[in-house]
Protein backbone atom coordinates (compact mmCIF):
# COMPACT_ATOMS: atom_id res chain seq x y z
CA UNK A 1 0.00 0.00 0.00
CA UNK A 2 1.34 3.44 -0.95
CA UNK A 3 1.71 6.17 1.68
CA UNK A 4 -0.06 9.52 1.35
CA UNK A 5 3.32 11.02 0.44
CA UNK A 6 3.76 8.53 -2.39
CA UNK A 7 0.26 9.31 -3.64
CA UNK A 8 1.02 13.03 -3.58
CA UNK A 9 4.25 12.47 -5.52
CA UNK A 10 2.40 10.41 -8.16
CA UNK A 11 -0.23 13.14 -8.47
CA UNK A 12 2.45 15.76 -9.05
CA UNK A 13 4.06 13.62 -11.76
CA UNK A 14 0.66 13.03 -13.36
CA UNK A 15 -0.25 16.71 -13.79
CA UNK A 16 2.18 17.48 -16.66
CA UNK A 17 0.99 14.41 -18.59
CA UNK A 18 -2.63 15.42 -18.05
CA UNK A 19 -1.95 18.95 -19.29
CA UNK A 20 -0.06 17.61 -22.30
CA UNK A 21 -2.99 15.33 -23.11
CA UNK A 22 -5.49 18.17 -22.88
CA UNK A 23 -3.28 20.43 -25.03
CA UNK A 24 -2.93 17.71 -27.64
CA UNK A 25 -6.71 17.38 -27.84
CA UNK A 26 -7.23 21.14 -27.96
CA UNK A 27 -4.98 21.76 -30.96
CA UNK A 28 -6.87 19.19 -32.95
CA UNK A 29 -10.34 20.66 -32.49
CA UNK A 30 -11.94 22.71 -35.28
CA UNK A 31 -12.15 25.92 -33.28
CA UNK A 32 -9.59 28.63 -33.84
CA UNK A 33 -9.38 31.20 -31.06
CA UNK A 34 -5.68 31.81 -31.75
CA UNK A 35 -3.58 30.92 -34.78
CA UNK A 36 -1.48 27.83 -34.35
CA UNK A 37 2.26 27.88 -34.79
CA UNK A 38 2.59 24.16 -35.35
CA UNK A 39 5.50 23.27 -37.60
CA UNK A 40 5.66 20.16 -39.75
CA UNK A 41 8.85 19.87 -41.76
CA UNK A 42 7.48 16.94 -43.73
CA UNK A 43 4.31 18.47 -45.13
CA UNK A 44 3.43 17.66 -48.72
CA UNK A 45 4.38 20.72 -50.82
CA UNK A 46 2.03 22.89 -52.83
CA UNK A 47 1.51 21.57 -56.37
CA UNK A 48 2.69 23.96 -59.09
CA UNK A 49 2.56 21.89 -62.29
CA UNK A 50 -1.09 22.74 -63.10
CA UNK A 51 -3.49 25.68 -62.56
CA UNK A 52 -4.19 26.49 -58.94
CA UNK A 53 -7.40 25.28 -57.30
CA UNK A 54 -8.53 28.36 -55.37
CA UNK A 55 -11.31 27.69 -52.86
CA UNK A 56 -13.49 30.79 -53.27
CA UNK A 57 -14.56 31.72 -49.72
CA UNK A 58 -13.91 28.06 -48.85
CA UNK A 59 -16.04 25.24 -50.17
CA UNK A 60 -19.02 27.58 -50.05
CA UNK A 61 -21.05 25.60 -52.56
CA UNK A 62 -21.60 23.18 -49.66
CA UNK A 63 -21.15 25.17 -46.43
CA UNK A 64 -21.80 28.87 -45.65
CA UNK A 65 -18.97 31.02 -46.93
CA UNK A 66 -15.87 32.08 -45.03
CA UNK A 67 -16.53 29.83 -42.04
CA UNK A 68 -14.13 27.45 -40.30
CA UNK A 69 -15.95 24.42 -41.72
CA UNK A 70 -16.08 25.81 -45.26
CA UNK A 71 -12.31 26.24 -45.24
CA UNK A 72 -11.61 22.89 -43.62
CA UNK A 73 -13.88 21.17 -46.15
CA UNK A 74 -12.02 22.89 -49.00
CA UNK A 75 -8.69 21.65 -47.66
CA UNK A 76 -10.06 18.12 -47.34
CA UNK A 77 -11.26 18.33 -50.93
CA UNK A 78 -7.87 19.30 -52.34
CA UNK A 79 -7.70 23.10 -52.45
CA UNK A 80 -4.30 24.59 -53.24
CA UNK A 81 -5.34 27.96 -51.79
CA UNK A 82 -8.16 29.01 -49.49
CA UNK A 83 -9.51 32.45 -50.42
CA UNK A 84 -11.04 35.10 -48.19
CA UNK A 85 -12.16 38.74 -48.06
CA UNK A 86 -10.73 40.89 -45.29
CA UNK A 87 -12.68 43.76 -43.73
CA UNK A 88 -12.15 45.73 -40.50
CA UNK A 89 -14.47 46.18 -37.54
CA UNK A 90 -15.19 49.39 -35.63
CA UNK A 91 -12.52 48.47 -33.09
CA UNK A 92 -9.94 47.69 -35.78
CA UNK A 93 -10.06 43.89 -35.84
CA UNK A 94 -9.57 42.23 -39.22
CA UNK A 95 -12.29 39.72 -40.10
CA UNK A 96 -13.17 37.36 -42.95
CA UNK A 97 -16.34 38.65 -44.55
CA UNK A 98 -17.29 39.49 -48.13
CA UNK A 99 -20.02 42.14 -47.90
CA UNK A 100 -19.51 45.53 -46.29
CA UNK A 101 -23.02 45.16 -44.87
CA UNK A 102 -24.34 42.28 -42.79
CA UNK A 103 -27.85 41.98 -44.20
CA UNK A 104 -27.67 39.09 -46.66
CA UNK A 105 -25.80 36.30 -44.88
CA UNK A 106 -26.17 36.93 -41.14
CA UNK A 107 -29.09 36.96 -38.69
CA UNK A 108 -28.50 40.66 -37.88
CA UNK A 109 -32.19 41.48 -38.51
CA UNK A 110 -33.15 39.18 -35.61
CA UNK A 111 -30.97 41.10 -33.15
CA UNK A 112 -33.27 43.80 -31.81
CA UNK A 113 -30.42 45.30 -29.82
CA UNK A 114 -28.79 46.35 -33.10
CA UNK A 115 -31.89 47.79 -34.80
CA UNK A 116 -30.72 51.38 -34.38
CA UNK A 117 -27.43 50.68 -36.17
CA UNK A 118 -29.08 50.46 -39.59
CA UNK A 119 -27.77 53.32 -41.73
CA UNK A 120 -26.88 54.47 -45.24
CA UNK A 121 -23.36 54.85 -46.61
CA UNK A 122 -21.95 55.61 -50.01
CA UNK A 123 -20.20 52.50 -51.31
CA UNK A 124 -18.30 52.73 -54.58
CA UNK A 125 -20.33 55.71 -55.75
CA UNK A 126 -23.76 54.40 -54.77
CA UNK A 127 -25.88 54.72 -51.63
CA UNK A 128 -26.35 51.48 -49.70
CA UNK A 129 -28.59 50.98 -46.68
CA UNK A 130 -28.13 48.27 -44.08
CA UNK A 131 -26.08 47.20 -41.06
CA UNK A 132 -22.39 47.77 -41.81
CA UNK A 133 -19.40 45.84 -40.52
CA UNK A 134 -17.58 49.09 -39.67
CA UNK A 135 -20.26 50.03 -37.10
CA UNK A 136 -19.76 46.94 -34.91
CA UNK A 137 -16.94 45.81 -32.65
CA UNK A 138 -15.60 42.29 -32.98
CA UNK A 139 -17.43 40.87 -29.95
CA UNK A 140 -20.75 42.06 -31.37
CA UNK A 141 -20.05 40.53 -34.77
CA UNK A 142 -19.08 37.25 -33.11
CA UNK A 143 -22.60 37.08 -31.64
CA UNK A 144 -24.12 36.88 -35.14
CA UNK A 145 -24.71 33.62 -36.99
CA UNK A 146 -24.14 33.03 -40.68
CA UNK A 147 -26.35 31.51 -43.35
CA UNK A 148 -25.99 30.23 -46.89
CA UNK A 149 -26.06 33.07 -49.43
CA UNK A 150 -28.02 31.27 -52.16
CA UNK A 151 -31.45 29.71 -51.42
CA UNK A 152 -30.85 26.86 -53.88
CA UNK A 153 -27.86 25.61 -51.85
CA UNK A 154 -27.92 23.43 -48.73
CA UNK A 155 -29.57 25.31 -45.86
CA UNK A 156 -28.89 22.82 -43.06
CA UNK A 157 -25.87 24.73 -41.74
CA UNK A 158 -27.66 28.05 -41.30
CA UNK A 159 -27.16 29.50 -37.83
CA UNK A 160 -24.31 27.15 -36.88
CA UNK A 161 -21.26 29.29 -37.61
CA UNK A 162 -19.90 32.67 -36.60
CA UNK A 163 -17.68 35.21 -38.34
CA UNK A 164 -13.97 34.43 -38.02
CA UNK A 165 -10.94 36.71 -37.80
CA UNK A 166 -8.07 36.97 -40.24
CA UNK A 167 -5.83 35.30 -37.67
CA UNK A 168 -8.24 32.38 -37.25
CA UNK A 169 -8.27 31.97 -41.03
CA UNK A 170 -4.47 31.86 -41.09
CA UNK A 171 -4.51 29.19 -38.37
CA UNK A 172 -6.67 26.91 -40.51
CA UNK A 173 -4.09 27.00 -43.30
CA UNK A 174 -1.11 26.57 -40.97
CA UNK A 175 -2.75 23.60 -39.22
CA UNK A 176 -3.42 21.70 -42.46
CA UNK A 177 -1.60 18.37 -42.87
CA UNK A 178 -0.06 19.61 -46.13
CA UNK A 179 1.04 23.02 -47.36
CA UNK A 180 -2.06 25.06 -48.19
CA UNK A 181 -1.76 28.62 -49.45
CA UNK A 182 -3.90 31.58 -48.46
CA UNK A 183 -5.43 34.10 -50.87
CA UNK A 184 -6.73 37.10 -48.84
CA UNK A 185 -8.31 40.18 -50.39
CA UNK A 186 -7.88 43.78 -49.24
CA UNK A 187 -11.64 44.39 -49.45
CA UNK A 188 -13.19 47.83 -49.98
CA UNK A 189 -10.15 49.73 -48.63
CA UNK A 190 -11.64 53.15 -49.47
CA UNK A 191 -14.69 52.54 -47.27
CA UNK A 192 -12.67 50.92 -44.48
CA UNK A 193 -10.14 53.77 -44.32
CA UNK A 194 -13.01 56.30 -44.19
CA UNK A 195 -14.78 54.69 -41.24
CA UNK A 196 -12.16 52.77 -39.22
CA UNK A 197 -9.33 54.59 -37.47
CA UNK A 198 -6.43 52.93 -35.68
CA UNK A 199 -4.77 54.53 -32.66
CA UNK A 200 -1.33 54.50 -34.26
CA UNK A 201 -2.57 56.35 -37.35
CA UNK A 202 -1.98 53.44 -39.67
CA UNK A 203 -4.17 52.42 -42.59
CA UNK A 204 -6.18 49.28 -43.28
CA UNK A 205 -3.48 48.13 -45.71
CA UNK A 206 -0.78 48.51 -43.01
CA UNK A 207 -2.71 46.32 -40.57
CA UNK A 208 -3.37 43.75 -43.30
CA UNK A 209 0.32 43.37 -44.17
CA UNK A 210 1.39 43.42 -40.50
CA UNK A 211 -0.83 40.40 -39.87
CA UNK A 212 0.69 38.47 -42.76
CA UNK A 213 4.24 39.26 -41.65
CA UNK A 214 3.40 38.37 -38.05
CA UNK A 215 2.66 34.80 -39.12
CA UNK A 216 5.56 34.36 -41.51
CA UNK A 217 3.99 35.12 -44.88
CA UNK A 218 6.73 36.71 -46.96
CA UNK A 219 8.90 36.17 -50.00
CA UNK A 220 8.51 36.71 -53.71
CA UNK A 221 6.57 34.27 -55.90
CA UNK A 222 8.01 30.74 -55.72
CA UNK A 223 10.86 31.77 -53.40
CA UNK A 224 11.77 29.34 -50.62
CA UNK A 225 9.81 31.40 -48.08
CA UNK A 226 6.79 31.56 -50.37
CA UNK A 227 6.77 27.83 -51.05
CA UNK A 228 6.79 27.12 -47.32
CA UNK A 229 3.86 29.49 -46.71
CA UNK A 230 2.27 30.42 -50.05
CA UNK A 231 0.16 33.56 -50.32
CA UNK A 232 -1.40 35.72 -53.02
CA UNK A 233 -2.60 39.18 -51.95
CA UNK A 234 -5.56 40.37 -54.02
CA UNK A 235 -7.55 43.57 -54.38
CA UNK A 236 -9.83 45.44 -56.77
CA UNK A 237 -8.00 48.61 -55.66
CA UNK A 238 -4.75 49.07 -57.62
CA UNK A 239 -3.61 51.90 -55.35
CA UNK A 240 -3.70 49.55 -52.34
CA UNK A 241 -1.53 46.97 -54.08
CA UNK A 242 0.97 49.64 -55.11
CA UNK A 243 0.95 51.10 -51.58
CA UNK A 244 1.90 47.80 -49.95
CA UNK A 245 4.61 46.99 -52.51
CA UNK A 246 7.23 48.63 -50.27
CA UNK A 247 5.98 46.66 -47.26
CA UNK A 248 5.98 43.13 -48.67
CA UNK A 249 7.29 41.30 -51.71
CA UNK A 250 4.57 38.65 -51.48
CA UNK A 251 2.89 38.17 -54.89
CA UNK A 252 -0.12 40.35 -55.63
CA UNK A 253 -3.15 39.92 -57.89
CA UNK A 254 -5.15 42.83 -59.37
CA UNK A 255 -8.81 41.86 -59.45
CA UNK A 256 -10.84 43.11 -62.41
CA UNK A 257 -14.59 43.70 -62.30
CA UNK A 258 -17.24 43.95 -64.99
CA UNK A 259 -16.45 46.08 -68.05
CA UNK A 260 -18.89 48.75 -66.82
CA UNK A 261 -17.46 49.15 -63.30
CA UNK A 262 -14.49 51.53 -62.74
CA UNK A 263 -11.83 50.86 -60.12
CA UNK A 264 -12.97 51.96 -56.66
CA UNK A 265 -9.90 54.05 -55.82
CA UNK A 266 -8.42 55.33 -59.10
CA UNK A 267 -11.69 55.47 -61.09
CA UNK A 268 -10.03 53.83 -64.10
CA UNK A 269 -12.13 52.06 -66.70
CA UNK A 270 -11.91 48.39 -67.60
CA UNK A 271 -10.32 49.32 -70.93
CA UNK A 272 -7.62 51.34 -69.17
CA UNK A 273 -6.59 48.67 -66.65
CA UNK A 274 -6.51 45.89 -69.28
CA UNK A 275 -4.50 47.86 -71.85
CA UNK A 276 -1.00 46.77 -72.83
CA UNK A 277 0.45 50.01 -71.49
CA UNK A 278 -1.14 49.42 -68.08
CA UNK A 279 -0.02 45.78 -68.03
CA UNK A 280 3.53 46.98 -68.72
CA UNK A 281 3.22 49.34 -65.73
CA UNK A 282 1.38 47.14 -63.23
CA UNK A 283 3.56 44.03 -63.76
CA UNK A 284 6.20 45.71 -61.56
CA UNK A 285 3.70 45.44 -58.68
CA UNK A 286 1.62 42.32 -59.41
CA UNK A 287 2.21 38.80 -60.68
CA UNK A 288 -1.29 38.34 -62.01
CA UNK A 289 -4.81 39.53 -62.63
CA UNK A 290 -8.10 38.08 -61.42
CA UNK A 291 -10.80 38.98 -63.96
CA UNK A 292 -14.46 38.05 -63.94
CA UNK A 293 -14.57 35.17 -66.42
CA UNK A 294 -17.34 36.76 -68.49
CA UNK A 295 -14.96 39.60 -69.41
CA UNK A 296 -12.57 37.06 -70.93
CA UNK A 297 -15.20 35.18 -72.92
CA UNK A 298 -18.32 37.36 -73.08
CA UNK A 299 -21.60 35.40 -73.17
CA UNK A 300 -24.61 36.16 -75.35
CA UNK A 301 -27.98 34.58 -74.55
CA UNK A 302 -26.07 32.27 -72.17
CA UNK A 303 -23.85 31.00 -75.00
CA UNK A 304 -20.14 31.79 -75.13
CA UNK A 305 -19.04 34.20 -77.82
CA UNK A 306 -15.54 34.61 -79.21
CA UNK A 307 -12.84 34.82 -76.55
CA UNK A 308 -11.01 38.11 -76.15
CA UNK A 309 -7.22 38.32 -76.27
CA UNK A 310 -7.01 39.29 -72.57
CA UNK A 311 -5.29 36.08 -71.43
CA UNK A 312 -2.82 36.08 -74.32
CA UNK A 313 -1.88 39.72 -73.73
CA UNK A 314 -1.49 39.19 -69.98
CA UNK A 315 0.74 36.17 -70.60
CA UNK A 316 2.81 38.22 -73.06
CA UNK A 317 3.63 40.50 -70.11
CA UNK A 318 4.36 37.47 -67.88
CA UNK A 319 1.18 38.14 -65.92
CA UNK A 320 -0.85 35.19 -64.62
CA UNK A 321 -4.63 34.99 -65.03
CA UNK A 322 -6.88 33.64 -62.23
CA UNK A 323 -10.53 34.15 -63.30
CA UNK A 324 -13.59 33.99 -61.04
CA UNK A 325 -16.04 32.40 -60.21
CA UNK A 326 -16.67 28.76 -61.24
CA UNK A 327 -19.90 27.24 -59.94
CA UNK A 328 -21.52 23.86 -60.58
CA UNK A 329 -25.15 24.94 -60.67
CA UNK A 330 -26.97 25.02 -64.01
CA UNK A 331 -27.82 28.71 -63.69
CA UNK A 332 -24.09 29.50 -63.76
CA UNK A 333 -23.08 27.12 -66.55
CA UNK A 334 -23.30 28.44 -70.10
CA UNK A 335 -25.25 26.24 -72.49
CA UNK A 336 -22.00 25.28 -74.26
CA UNK A 337 -21.07 23.05 -71.32
CA UNK A 338 -24.27 20.94 -71.39
CA UNK A 339 -24.77 21.23 -67.60
CA UNK A 340 -21.34 19.64 -67.02
CA UNK A 341 -18.89 21.63 -64.84
CA UNK A 342 -16.04 19.36 -65.96
CA UNK A 343 -16.56 20.54 -69.54
CA UNK A 344 -16.25 24.09 -68.28
CA UNK A 345 -13.01 23.35 -66.41
CA UNK A 346 -11.62 21.62 -69.49
CA UNK A 347 -12.42 24.63 -71.68
CA UNK A 348 -10.85 27.20 -69.37
CA UNK A 349 -7.74 25.18 -68.59
CA UNK A 350 -6.97 23.64 -71.98
CA UNK A 351 -8.48 26.12 -74.45
CA UNK A 352 -8.23 29.50 -72.70
CA UNK A 353 -5.11 28.53 -70.74
CA UNK A 354 -5.67 30.15 -67.34
CA UNK A 355 -3.24 29.77 -64.43
CA UNK A 356 -5.71 29.36 -61.56
CA UNK A 357 -9.47 29.17 -60.98
CA UNK A 358 -11.66 30.56 -58.20
CA UNK A 359 -14.30 27.91 -57.54
CA UNK A 360 -17.16 27.46 -55.09
CA UNK A 361 -16.82 23.69 -55.54
CA UNK A 362 -13.26 22.78 -54.66
CA UNK A 363 -13.87 19.04 -54.80
CA UNK A 364 -15.18 19.14 -58.36
CA UNK A 365 -12.15 20.99 -59.68
CA UNK A 366 -9.79 18.70 -57.76
CA UNK A 367 -11.48 15.56 -59.11
CA UNK A 368 -11.32 16.92 -62.65
CA UNK A 369 -7.61 17.71 -62.36
CA UNK A 370 -6.78 14.36 -60.79
CA UNK A 371 -8.71 12.43 -63.44
CA UNK A 372 -7.03 14.33 -66.27
CA UNK A 373 -3.51 14.42 -64.81
CA UNK A 374 -1.97 12.21 -67.50
CA UNK A 375 0.92 14.62 -67.82
CA UNK A 376 1.66 14.73 -64.11
CA UNK A 377 5.46 14.71 -63.64
CA UNK A 378 6.81 11.29 -62.72
CA UNK A 379 9.05 10.84 -59.72
CA UNK A 380 12.71 10.43 -60.58
CA UNK A 381 14.95 7.97 -58.75
CA UNK A 382 16.40 10.91 -56.83
CA UNK A 383 12.92 12.10 -55.81
CA UNK A 384 12.04 8.63 -54.49
CA UNK A 385 15.26 8.41 -52.48
CA UNK A 386 14.65 11.85 -50.97
CA UNK A 387 11.09 10.90 -50.02
CA UNK A 388 12.25 7.65 -48.39
CA UNK A 389 14.98 9.53 -46.49
CA UNK A 390 12.37 12.04 -45.28
CA UNK A 391 10.12 9.26 -43.99
CA UNK A 392 13.01 7.55 -42.19
CA UNK A 393 14.07 10.88 -40.69
CA UNK A 394 10.58 11.51 -39.33
CA UNK A 395 10.59 8.16 -37.54
CA UNK A 396 13.98 8.92 -35.99
CA UNK A 397 12.67 12.20 -34.60
CA UNK A 398 9.66 10.41 -33.11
Amino acid sequence: MRSSGDKKMISLWFIPFLLLSLFDQAIGRPFYELPSKLQNKHKEPLQSFRPYNIAHRGSNGEIPEETVDAYMRAIEEGADFIETDILATKDGALICFHDVNLDDITDIADHKEFASRKTTYEVQGENMTGWFVVDFILDELKSLRLKQRFPFRDQQYNGKFSIITFEEFIAIALDANRIVGIYPEIKNPVLINQHVKWADGKRFEDKFVETLLKYGYKGSYKSKEWQEQPVFIQSFAPASLIYISNMTDSPKILLIDDVNIPTQDTNQTYAQITSDSYFAYIKDYVVGIGPWKDTIVPPKDNHLSTATDLVARAHAHNIQVHPYTFRNENQYLHFNFHQDPYDEYDYWINVIGVDGLFTDFTGSLHHYQEWTAISKPKETESDILKRVASIISSYRHD
